[in-house]
């Protein structure tokens, strides 16, 4: 029998079992519904965590062990010649030491504030950088100025966030922006500690300078250049030759592990205190989304068992029709196209309104989430991610779950009789 033939049958058979073809296909698009809905919640949530805890896969940060022996002793350190030594291991393709500020400092601000008065005091923490790391984050130049003049600082966005969704609402302060901040002039006391009480005998007072959002900036306070965090703590007879930490670029991601092989051999460890938590709360995403996922999976095998009873329901109905297709010359195999054919539309039916579904309780769920939840950090403009690889494997799930319900049908159809099937009926 010719193809355009077994369409047109199939077709009107559609339409015939309409009502019977539309609750198998309801079933199906419930359960890709879901399954679709949770890939997406569960794609949004990793992209939520990953601009929260931005890990790059071609860098590591270089630290001292806290608990090595030659630390104890004094001879572990984070020097110039550690650092030639780093970056002169294979795959490295730059290396960029940090200096802590080793010396206590605060802020103390009375005045307006963006049209608040406001009276405070805090301590800065401060980690020197190079200017090469923030690169374009900067809006002014990042290079230490020298005495007298005001030092440059970059702040992580993280920390902005942060002050607009908790600090500010708490004390009703004004919500900033980046552009707003860009330029402003932070007065600064260098060698005083409001926590510790005290005041070094050669405490200066300062101004530090924002000139940009970086997060290759410290979350726990500013980030100066590492030229200023050098001299500030030369001046006050503070360690200004050995670093904090080194941050190592790779060539590629792939040369990351020989890398870290490389450092732990010299002795020295990889701050994994990040990329840490970002795989951990990563992990439990992916945990959620499968179990989930799952779930979606099941509802969608019950509906291929639903539209198996469906179709051999059909068939049976359909006795004595399949068996004047057989006498005419459908083949065993025409008759199984039929009704797998039909199953086809079905599924694809059922995955099509099954996507469409799950984009609209995406929609409303985000919307619910704008208005009923509070403004909390990092919250994000949806969480959902839908990718064209979901709807792909959404109506192609859908479509091997209707045609795997229609199978059995199809081969019993195919296997009648048509003489018995005639007389029978």
């Amino acid at each position: 029998m010719r193809t355009g033939k077994l369409v047109r049958l199939a077709r009107g058979n559609v339409v015939r079992e309409l009502p019977a073809l539309a609750v198998s296909a309801g079933g199906v698009a419930l359960g890709i519904g879901c399954l679709v809905f949770f890939l997406a919640l569960g794609a949004g949530l990793k992209r939520v965590v990953n601009d929260v805890f931005p890990v790059s896969t071609r860098e590591v940060e270089v630290v001292v062990p806290s608990l090595a022996i030659g630390n104890i002793l004094g001879e572990q350190k984070l020097d110039e010649t550690i650092v030639e030594k780093l970056r002169k291991i294979r795959g490295v393709s730059a290396a960029y030491p940090k200096m802590q500020l080793r010396i206590p400092a605060v802020t103390r601000y009375n005045g307006l504030f963006f049209g608040r008065e406001i009276h405070m005091g805090l301590e800065i923490v401060g980690v020197g950088l190079m200017p090469e790391l923030v690169g374009t984050d900067a809006h002014a130049p990042f290079e230490d100025a020298g005495e007298g003049k005001p030092v440059p600082v970059v702040v992580n966005r993280r920390l902005l966030e942060l002050y607009n969704k908790v600090f500010a609402p708490q004390r009703g302060l004004p919500t900033l922006t980046d552009t707003m901040l860009i330029g402003f002039q932070i007065p600064v006391e260098l060698g005083r500690s409001y926590v510790a009480g005290k005041t070094l005998p050669n405490a200066t007072e300062g101004s530090l300078l924002l000139v940009g959002f970086s997060d290759r900036a410290t979350l726990a306070g500013v980030s100066l250049p590492l030229a200023a965090v050098r001299r500030i703590n030369a001046r006050f007879g503070a360690d200004a030759e050995t670093y904090s930490s080194v941050l190592l670029r790779a060539q590629s991601a792939d040369d990351v592990s020989n890398i870290a092989a490389a450092v732990k051999r010299m002795g020295l460890e990889i701050d994994e205190t990040e990329r840490s938590r970002a795989l951990q709360i990563g992990a439990a995403v992916e945990l959620v989304t499968l179990a989930l996922s799952l779930l979606a999976a099941l509802i969608t095998g019950l509906a291929a068992i639903n539209t198996m009873q469906a179709f051999y329901a059909s068939v049976r109905e359909r006795t004595r029709e399949i068996g004047v297709l057989r006498a005419v010359g459908a083949t065993r195999g025409d008759v199984a196209a039929i009704v797998l054919a039909e199953a086809a539309v079905t599924g694809l039916a059922g995955g099509v309104v099954g996507v469409v579904l799950a984009r609209i309780a995406a929609v409303l769920l985000d919307r619910l989430a704008r208005t009923g939840l509070p403004d909390f950090p990092f919250k994000p403009e949806s969480f959902f991610h839908f990718r064209v690889t979901h709807i792909a494997v959404g109506v192609a799930v859908a479509l091997a779950a209707a045609l795997l319900g229609a199978f059995l049908p199809a081969r019993a159809a195919a296997r009648l009789d048509p003489a018995k099937a005639l007389t029978e009926s």
